[in-house]
C-alpha cells in the first residue's frame, strides 16, 4: 500500500519531521493540529475557545486538501491541558461534526507544543 503526503498552505506547516496528513489506502491520517494561524505560524490569542475554533479550521483545511470533509472522519483524539475545559471544547468540536459522529478519545496532558491549550488529530476514510 502506497503512502502519499497531503499538504496545504491553508493550514500551518508541520513544525517538525511529520506531514500534515498521510493517505494510506482508504484512510487519511491527520496529524494533530493546535491553534496556529496558517499565515504566521503563531498561536491564536484568547485561550481555549479561539484555539479550538482554529484547530477545527486547520483540520478542515487539511481534510479539504485530501478532497474530504468532516463527514469522512471516523476517529479523533482531543488533547487538553485542562480537562475542566472539556465542555467548552466539546461544544465547539460538535459544531463541525455530523452524525454519525466519529469515535473519539479525550486525553488530559501536562503540556502541548507552543503553549497550546488543545490539540486534535483525526483519521478519515475515503468513501
Amino acid at each position: 500500500m502506497a503512502r502519499a503526503p497531503i499538504a496545504t498552505a491553508a493550514a500551518p506547516p508541520a513544525i517538525g519531521p511529520y506531514s500534515q496528513a498521510i493517505a494510506a489506502g482508504e484512510l487519511v491520517f491527520l496529524s494533530g493540529q493546535i491553534g496556529l494561524e496558517p499565515a504566521t505560524g503563531t498561536l491564536i490569542a484568547g485561550g481555549t475557545a479561539p484555539e479550538t475554533e482554529r484547530v477545527m479550521q486547520n483540520l478542515q483545511a487539511v481534510l479539504a486538501a485530501a478532497g474530504l470533509g468532516f463527514e469522512h472522519v471516523v476517529r479523533t483524539t482531543i488533547y487538553l491541558v485542562d480537562l475542566s475545559e472539556f465542555t467548552l471544547v466539546n461544544d465547539i468540536y460538535g459544531r463541525y461534526l455530523i452524525e454519525p459522529y466519529p469515535a473519539r478519545a479525550t486525553v488530559g496532558v501536562a503540556a502541548l507544543p507552543r503553549g497550546a491549550r488543545v490539540e486534535i488529530d483525526a483519521v478519515a476514510m475515503r468513501r
